[in-house]
């Protein structure tokens, strides 16, 4: 196998040289990067769009934002823009330090790469640079299971567990109010007997809420009513629990015509929630599974008593 292209393919993306071996000047290099962060970027901002376009398109991205390991929201743009397929990209060496390869023949995916750089003054920025990332399925190591699935009572009793703002009873909500976060109170007061899946979805909207209001953004509720209820499906569909009572249309109407970076900034606001809540319920579920709990292996029964000296004696015959 000859692989001296591979190897010149690799050498000219690294070191700024072009395909026919001379070098880029550090003003063609800069501009060709500006020009690709500017393609990229006006993807991002089109796929923005296309989220909001209705209410299959909403479910679609939240869906990615569900399946896929936690990321930036540009980055969940421009990756679910390539393919909404992807579950864990990381880049190539993310992978090797993690103890996988990438097949031979892949083509990775446009990401953004945090990065540092030294400013003049000697202070440490932080920006990103523009690079290839790959999805796990793209790669080979140690077969891979699945998290173990949990009932919605247990994922409702992770929620209570580590909750945002403290959950109670109330029988005072108006009709047709499951919960209510008062930010007085700093509560979450909620509707006891209804079903499984409509209290967990109204703990994870209400739950947003708190996250919002505890950030000290200015909260007001109905400045976050759309960005909850988003997250609220963001959590169920995580946790692979039914949400085909959520509908988008009014929230697709309310931001279509938004511009892209108001777009984005939403989208920031339901990831920011969603991811928050996940993390406390993971939490919770690691408490649970490390929490001492014997069973019939583990616990000392103690010795058996020694035999008497009248017991070791043998029966006469």
């Amino acid at each position: 196998m000859d692989l001296s292209k591979m190897i010149k393919k690799q050498e000219t993306a690294q070191k700024g040289t072009q395909a026919d071996g001379q070098r880029f000047s550090k003003e063609e290099y800069a501009a060709m990067k500006k020009a690709e962060r500017e393609e990229v970027w006006a993807r991002v901002d089109a796929q923005a769009k296309a989220v909001f376009r209705d209410d299959a398109s909403m479910k679609g991205f939240l869906d990615f934002m569900a399946r896929c390991t936690p990321q930036s929201t540009r980055n969940l743009l421009i990756l679910y823009d390539q393919n909404p397929e992807i579950t864990h990209p990381r880049t190539f060496a993310m992978w090797a330090e993690a103890g996988r390869s990438v097949r031979n023949g892949e083509n990775g995916y446009a990401f953004f790469a945090e990065s540092k750089y030294q400013r003049e003054d000697g202070t440490t920025g932080r920006g990103y640079d523009i690079v290839k990332a790959f999805d796990i399925s793209q790669t080979l190591g140690p077969q891979v299971y699945p998290a173990q699935p949990h009932l919605p009572d247990e994922v409702i009793a992770a929620m209570i567990e580590n909750s945002p703002a403290p959950l109670a009873l109330s029988d005072q909500l108006p009709k047709g109010v499951q919960a209510q976060y008062v930010p007085k109170q700093r509560t979450i007061y909620l509707r006891n007997g209804m079903d499984e899946m409509t209290t967990l979805c109204a703990i994870a909207r209400e739950q947003a809420h708190a996250t919002f209001d505890v950030a000290g953004s200015g909260y007001r509720r109905q400045a976050y009513a759309a960005q909850s209820y988003c997250a609220a499906y963001v959590v169920a569909q995580k946790h692979g629990l039914d949400a085909s009572g959520f509908r988008f249309d009014k929230v697709c109407q309310a931001w279509a015509d938004k511009g892209p970076q108001d777009q984005r900034s939403f989208l920031s606001d339901v990831k920011r929630a969603a991811y928050s809540i996940n993390r406390e319920v993971q939490r919770s579920f690691r408490e649970m599974e490390q929490a001492i709990q014997p069973d019939e292996f583990s616990v000392d029964k103690g010795k058996a008593p020694k035999a008497t000296q009248a017991e070791k004696q043998p029966e006469s015959r």
